[in-house]
């Protein structure tokens, strides 16, 4: 009787199995070929892939083994290539663990992190590991406990903080972010961090929505609080950590208190609120659970296969959801190491990556390019050039562009992108692990199997280009998805009489909370959770970003997406950024294309701005982008004027708001298309176009 040879993923450990769907008289055993399996263009190593065969049989094989067992390798590819099921398993095993911690957490009320961090300060294996690394200070798991115990003791005894307590923090990166933020939660009190950057009515605005009484902030953030806002919030106290305060902080006696102060009845408890960026608005807070901190943490420091050995570099800002889950939280997790930049610099970036010996980095929106435009650092010793003389073995972040994706790789020696699609109030996530160009630039990625399960809690919608709705039909009024590869609106399944069970929403804004929410989607009584982000999710399981709802704007009937059309300009080799939105223009319909640029620099000086060049990138884009989709204006800015958030992600409203007739004294220059180049934009045309004179 011959062999019977069958590939499947690796789903057990034992030498000996029952398959289900195979005949059951019969025994498979494990015969690991994953070293033959090579990595194709449209595949990664898949070491999850194993051959099984008969080996109740003694009868000679009608196949040679030595034939068979590169054949099967093959075979074994192709099912990965098609089906990516070594990339579901991987998935699984992230999601898994973590689901199962979620419920085990909650029923031991263990949910508070603290648990975690007290646990790792009081095992002899990981006590004396080093735990943060900040601007050459090092904390092991143990000193950082006894630290957080002492910042609790000073907020209780101190400040009379009680457990469920809100306390603003307004902190850049640093130890004492980590002091008072755990100090907090080892009391039982819950932390609203700050967007250090705010100032004014922000800043004041972000304190009065957390309903805080006490704020602490770190010396560099005392000169946003003004006289006037401490006049506007008269019955909130502020509390600057000067180094005395913090010498006597350090001379308390550490005390834990009682469990029941952290007790938290269930998993969607408020943990943490956290300002939104604000672009369109003032910031709201949003409620971050304890049930999101732990799927985030176990999740992420699965999926990056983060050890004890591992150290994790970010210089993202704390106050962030990316630095403080996926960053933070994850390290503690996994039990690793956390070096900690106080703000991104492209100028301290390397040198603190490779003093911590990281193996993996964090970055967020355009942070990669930034650090692509700086010149190479070298040593003054050997003159040895340091872009690769680091041991980061993964970047991992959000908002990497795909024109950007393979240049930095290649650049510094990155093996790995991992890169996510989240936000901080939504109940959902996307990821996608990426070692060559099958899934470059995507946000998310799945095989078959993880792909059915995904798509029963996570869709795409058509949305109403005018209205921003989702689209819906005439008869039934329920929504319909589009077709693979078409874009859509990203949501997510929420319950519908249950809502903060995994969407918690914002604090103290219920109609904020609902307007995220869209209602018979799919059937009367369901409900889904708005991303505001169009996607498009192809046959293959890849997610990419296609635009914001809002970005997206119309244009001769044609939806334009900012995020197609930036890719396009950006792929220029004299532009070094480019920001594209929609702006109305008297006298027609819809929203004209804008490009805000930023040009290269070479050896200091910036790409000369004359006929050449605005021909140059007119050509380019023309053969990029269709007609309709072509940007009718473009705003040259000096270097460092564009305006981002914090975590470098650029912004529009301004820019939007302004348009295209660009007051006195403003640096940037105007140009539109006229044929086949772009020309200078002045006053009178301006007014040409005003009076209705000028028809684009």
């Amino acid at each position: 009787m011959p062999r019977t040879l069958v590939i499947l993923p690796r789903l057990a450990t034992s030498p000996s199995i029952h398959i289900p769907y195979l005949p059951s008289h019969q025994v498979y055993t494990f015969l690991d070929v994953s070293s033959l399996i090579s990595n194709g263009p449209l595949l990664e190593p898949s070491a999850g892939c194993r051959l099984l065969f008969d080996s109740v049989t003694k009868e000679a094989s009608s196949v040679p083994l030595a034939l068979a067992v590169p054949a099967a390798a093959a075979g074994a590819a192709y099912l990965n290539a098609r089906t990516s099921l070594w990339y579901d398993v991987r998935l699984l095993q992230c999601i898994v663990p973590g689901t199962l911690a979620l419920h085990w957490r909650e029923r031991t009320d263990r949910l508070n992190p603290f648990y975690i961090l007290e646990r790792r300060a009081r095992d002899k294996a990981s006590a004396s590991r080093i735990f943060i690394i900040f601007e050459g200070k090092s904390y092991t798991y143990a000193e950082v406990y006894e630290n957080v115990l002492k910042y609790g003791t000073w907020l209780r005894e101190q400040h009379g903080v009680k457990p469920k307590d809100i306390v603003a923090m307004n902190f850049q990166n640093s130890d004492l972010f980590v002091f008072v933020w755990f100090g907090l939660w080892s009391i039982g009190a819950k932390p609203a961090f700050l967007n250090y950057n705010l100032s004014g009515n922000p800043l004041a605005h972000c304190i009065k929505t957390a309903t805080a009484s006490l704020v602490i902030l770190d010396q560099n953030g005392t000169s946003n609080v003004t006289d006037g806002i401490r006049r506007d919030l008269e019955d909130v106290r502020f509390i600057v950590l000067t180094p005395a305060l913090q010498a006597d902080i350090a001379g308390n006696e550490p005390r834990r208190y009682p469990d029941w102060d952290r007790s938290e009845s269930a998993y969607h408890n408020l943990a943490i609120l956290i300002s939104t960026s604000g672009t369109t608005g003032l910031p709201k807070a949003a409620v971050v659970s304890y049930g999101k901190l732990i799927i985030a943490a176990t999740f992420s420091s699965r999926f990056l296969k983060i050890g004890t050995q591992d150290v994790f570099y970010t210089s993202m800002p704390l106050y962030h959801s990316s630095a403080s889950l996926l960053g933070f939280l994850n390290v503690l997790e996994a039990g690793g190491t956390i070096c900690l930049g106080r703000k991104f610099s492209s100028k301290t970036f390397w040198p603190e990556v490779r003093a911590s010996g990281a193996t993996v980095i964090q970055y967020v929106g355009e942070t990669c390019r930034y650090l692509l435009a700086a010149p190479p650092q070298i040593d003054p010793s050997t003159g040895e050039n340091l872009d690769r003389k680091h041991k980061v073995r993964v970047a991992f972040g959000n908002g990497l562009r795909p024109d950007v994706w393979n240049q930095f790789k290649e650049r510094f020696g990155v093996e790995a992108i991992a890169e996510f699609y989240a936000s901080t109030e939504g109940p959902l996530a996307t990821w996608n692990y990426s070692r060559n160009d099958f899934s470059k630039g995507a946000v998310g990625r799945n095989g078959s199997l993880y792909g059915i399960m995904m798509r029963a809690n996570v869709t795409l919608v058509e949305v109403d280009p005018d209205t921003y709705e989702p689209l819906r039909d005439a008869k039934t009024g329920l929504c319909k998805t589009p077709k693979p590869g078409q874009p859509g609106e990203m949501i997510c399944h929420v319950p519908a009489k249950n809502l903060e069970r995994r969407f918690q929403g914002y604090y103290g804004n219920p109609q904020a909370t609902l307007q995220k929410v869209a209602r018979d989607v799919f059937r009367k009584g369901d409900a889904w959770f708005r991303t505001g982000d169009l996607m498009r999710w192809d046959g293959e399981g890849r997610i990419f970003f296609h635009d914001r709802i809002g970005d997206t704007f119309r244009w001769k009937s044609e939806n334009v997406s900012t995020q197609e059309v930036s890719e396009a300009i950006d792929s220029h080799p004299a532009v070094f950024e480019a920001n594209v939105y929609g702006v109305e223009v008297p006298h027609h319909d819809g929203r004209a294309g804008c490009a805000a640029i930023v040009l290269e620099e070479a050896a200091g000086s910036r790409v000369s701005v004359d006929e050449t060049l605005l021909h140059s990138i007119a050509t380019h884009v023309k053969q990029r982008l269709p007609r309709y989709a072509l940007p009718i204006f473009l705003r040259v800015m000096p270097p460092g004027t564009m305006e981002t958030t914090s975590t470098n992600k650029q912004m529009k409203q301004g820019l939007r708001e302004q348009g295209v007739s660009l007051p006195d004294g403003d640096p940037s220059r105007m140009f539109w298309l006229k044929g086949d180049t772009y020309v200078p934009f002045s006053k009178k045309d301006w007014q040409e176009l005003n009076g209705g004179r000028i028809k684009l």
